[in-house]
This record gives structure tokens, sequence and C-alpha cells, in this order.
């Protein structure tokens, strides 16, 4: 197995690298943009006092966001985020309670996760890494709709672990998540990188345990100080490992 270190950043030599996958690897925004103009149609927002899709999936982003933010902190459940995001963007947006469609957050649910948009070279960046160290997935999202992500997108075979918060109890960036997942590798913290789009969850989280971590920033935001690395597109993570 070849070994690699981070250019510029430590002596470190890694064997293991651990990914997020929602916002790093599977486009959650653009998928959850297209799951929704199809559920605009289908339910006829429209007819309910909603004349924009685009602003729908503008309101509702911003309350997911908000509420994933929340669940990675512990500080509400996977029942709460579900019920409060549409319900908050209804209500932001003027709808009667007694109009909101009531199964909206299932049918959302059953259909996001079947859609497939990665992003840019995200098979070519995982086949090259793959060749080169041992991969695994940590995930903060469900159990269901993360398998149904990673089959549908084919990215199971890049990993050899694939740790879901749901199921291990905790969530990133609880150090006991990142522990897990490395004793579960049977790799050391020091021979051990996370890769993720998450400053708190992802980057923080790894940080805490004493875990190098690449930030993915596709948008640009601006780096915190304390984040060292940064990629801004998979494919640099080619020239950086």
């Amino acid at each position: 197995m070849a070994q690699s270190k981070i250019v510029n950043r430590t002596s470190k030599i890694y064997k293991h690298i651990f990914f997020d996958l929602d916002h790093t690897i599977w486009d959650f925004d653009k998928n959850a943009e297209e799951t929704l103009h199809e559920l605009y149609g289908t339910y006829k927002l429209k007819d309910i006092g909603l004349p924009s899709a685009d602003l729908f999936i503008e309101t509702y982003t911003r309350h997911n966001h908000r509420l994933w933010a929340q669940y990675h902190l512990g500080q509400i459940t996977k029942d709460e985020l579900r019920e409060e995001r549409f319900k908050s963007t209804f209500i932001e947006l003027g709808v009667e309670p007694d109009l909101m469609p009531a199964d909206f957050e299932d049918a959302y649910v059953n259909l996001g996760p079947t859609k497939t948009n990665l992003f840019p070279h995200a098979h070519e960046t995982l086949a090259y890494l793959q060749s080169k160290y041992i991969l695994h997935l940590i995930s903060n999202g469900f159990k269901e709709s993360t398998e149904m992500k990673v089959a549908g997108t084919n990215l199971a075979p890049y990993f050899q672990n694939i740790i879901i918060s749901e199921v291990v109890g905790v969530n990133k960036p609880d150090p006991a998540i990142f522990r897990h997942a490395i004793e579960l590798a049977g790799a050391t913290i020091a021979e051990s990188l996370m890769i993720g789009d998450s400053i708190e969850a992802d980057i923080r989280g790894a940080m805490g345990v004493g875990m190098d971590a690449i930030y993915f920033n596709p948008f640009n935001l601006e780096k915190p100080a304390d984040v060292p690395v940064q990629v801004t597109h998979l494919k640099e993570l080619i020239l950086l490992l």
C-alpha cells in the first residue's frame, strides 16, 4: 500500500482516508433542488400559495442547513429535524397549516436519496485515492438514505468501511465516532486523514481527536484560521495526495 503526506502540511504519513458523504461527494443541494422541483409540481404547491419553486427551495435549504447544524451537535433528534424543516419552510412562506401536504416529508425522503448527482470528478478522484490508500466513509446521514445514496451512485466499492452516525449512536463531531471509525479500520490517528465540508462536524471534529483534516470548500467560503488545508474541487486531492 502506497503512502503519502500532505504537501507543506506535515511530516505524517497517511494510510487511511476518511470521507464525509453529503456536501462532500454526494451533491446534497443539487439533489435536493432536483427533488423539490419534482415535488413542487407533483403536490401542486403553486395552488396553495407558493408561486415560485425557486423561492420554496431557497427557503427550505436555509432551514435544512440550520437544522442539520443542530443535529450534528446533538441539539435535536432525527425525528425533530424531519418534522421541522418543511413545516418551517411552509410557515415562513405563509402557507396555512391545513394546506400543508401531510406526507411531503415522506415523499422527499423517499425520492431524494435516489438522485445521483455527485461533485465533479468524484469517481475519478476516489479511484485514484483508492489505488494509494484505504478509504472509509463517515456520514452523519440517516441509515436508510445513506445506503440508498451510496448504492445508487456506485460509491460502495471505494470504501472498506461505511460508518453511519445513526448506527453508531453518535454524530460527528463527537470524538467517539472518529475513534470508532479508526478502530474499525485498524488504523492509528497519526496515519489517518479526514476530508469533509463541515468545519464543525468534519474538520474540527477530526482535529479534536488529533486527526489531520482537509476542508472541502466548493463555494470558496472564508476559511477559518484554525483550518490548515482546504480544497475547492475534489480533483485537487489528486495533486495533493
